[in-house]
């Protein structure tokens, strides 16, 4: 699921995967399906040639490489095609518990720079972003920083209306109006 996740809206992912997982149960199952089938199935999301060519590419290494058990290393996570710095810290994170830093999506960016807790010139470079982060985060909110800033993205800090009247964040966000 995270995989297919890139550039489109959990809610699509959320329309295809119970099909895929229902017809691949396990990555060997993957490993030996046809990409075309997968791009069938994944068809409503976008990218999704290359998302299924992904798939089933990494459903192959984890087979062949780590006898079909996702790694729990963030290095070895990121040699799996599709997968970077950020699918590698959502796996982690949600999967097995490992907080090796922060998954850098659109809206822990955009939080990240309305804060002025990233310079803006590191707008475009999540791996920067989440440098900046690290850096000045405690260890112990790294983990759940996501989840509570992808909620306040969605919710509260949107990207084209962001509802600074009343918003928690108002009184220390420099982008906030100011009266």
């Amino acid at each position: 699921a995270v995989l297919l996740s890139a550039q489109t809206t959990d809610k699509g992912v959320n329309k295809v995967t119970p099909a895929l997982w229902k017809r691949y149960p396990t990555p060997a199952d993957l490993a030996s399906a046809d990409v075309t089938d997968v791009e069938e199935i994944i068809r409503a999301i976008g990218f999704y040639r290359t998302k299924a060519a992904n798939c089933v590419k990494c459903a192959q290494l984890v087979v062949s490489e780590y006898g079909g058990e996702i790694p729990r290393d963030i290095d070895e996570l990121q040699k799996l095609p599709g997968v970077g710095r950020k699918t590698a810290n959502v796996v982690l994170n949600e999967a097995f518990g490992i907080v090796e830093g922060i998954a850098v999506d659109t809206h822990v960016n955009r939080i990240a720079h309305r804060l002025g807790l990233s310079p803006k010139t590191h707008e475009r470079e999540p791996l920067k972003t989440e440098q900046d982060l690290l850096a000045i985060l405690p260890r112990e909110l790294w983990g759940p920083v996501n989840h509570q800033w992808i909620r306040h993205g969605r919710d509260t800090c949107t990207a084209r209306s962001p509802k600074c009247d009343g918003c928690v964040l108002e009184d220390i966000c420099p982008s906030a109006p100011r009266l």
